[in-house]
């Protein structure tokens, strides 16, 4: 199956991630990525972007649905994904 490589001299835009670091949560990541957004609004938007992560099955059947911890190794966008240009 061939490879769809781009021709274009253009540099490609890298979606903007982090390393958490240790004991971060969704509000400190929040608070310090998305300052300008309210704190509910922030979480739910790295949430939604970072599926990865905030779906991944939970170690103890008693998390109350708080997923497992981010953990310092993730990487947790902090940017939507970028539109592919035609």
């Amino acid at each position: 199956m061939p490879i769809n490589r781009s021709t274009s001299s253009e540099p490609t835009r890298v979606r903007r991630s982090i390393h958490p670091h240790s004991g971060d949560d969704w509000a400190s990541i929040a608070e310090r990525e998305l300052p300008d957004s309210p704190a509910q609004e922030a979480r739910n938007l790295l949430q939604s972007w970072n599926l990865h992560v905030f779906m991944r099955p939970a170690a103890a059947a008693d998390s109350a649905g708080q997923g497992n911890p981010i953990l310092p190794s993730d990487i947790i966008f902090v940017e939507p994904p970028v539109a592919e240009r035609s």
